[in-house]
């Protein structure tokens, strides 16, 4: 059983999923490999002077396999609740977690079909969206939603942002404390 899985590579997945996998949690990254950012030209994110999306992408995944997470590419059909945590369904099987974090960008339809509640977007061309609270949980205990897809900014550095967020609140939440991760110069 992993603690955390994480559906979802773009900024919002791969941010939350660094952070989890640094903070020593057993993560699991699925991607169907087809997030709006891969389409991205940057030149509005804190610490790049420009990049393309597909660089962006690549380097927040190579960041999260760095410390420890195990990352598949297929597509999730189904997240349902399933005795003390949460079962992601996929076209290759399912996988079991403690928590999983939604971070499928412009798409709700994951939550939709797994009985998530789901609201009007707030962003120009998002229709819907995952409702949470102010952590990033949803209705459903066990599973959280991190950027777009819970009504924040489609800009790449605030899908990150509230990524890491929520990943900090998912592992102060299985650490029974308020988690922080903050490195300093050796």
């Amino acid at each position: 059983m992993y603690d955390i899985i994480i559906v979802g590579a773009g900024p919002a997945g791969a941010s939350a999923a660094l952070f989890t996998s640094k903070a020593g949690k057993k993560t699991l990254m699925i991607d169907s490999g087809q997030s709006i950012t891969k389409k991205a030209w940057l030149e509005n994110h804190y610490g790049l002077m420009e990049a393309t999306g597909p660089d962006l992408v690549d380097t927040g995944i190579k960041q999260a396999e760095k410390f420890g997470t195990e990352v598949i590419e297929t597509k999730v059909s189904k997240v349902t609740k399933a005795g003390d945590g949460v079962k992601v369904e996929t076209d290759i099987g399912a996988y079991d977690g403690k928590h999983v974090i939604l971070a499928t960008g412009v798409m709700a339809n994951v939550a939709e079909d797994s009985g998530i509640t789901t609201k009007e977007g707030t962003e120009p061309k998002i229709k819907k969206i995952v409702a949470v609270d102010r952590e990033g949980k949803t209705n459903v205990n066990g599973v959280w939603a991190a950027g777009t897809c819970a009504g924040e900014s489609v800009h790449t550095i605030i899908t990150a942002g509230h990524g890491a967020a929520v990943a900090i609140n998912v592992i102060s939440e299985l650490n029974g404390e308020r988690y922080v991760d903050h490195d300093i110069l050796k």
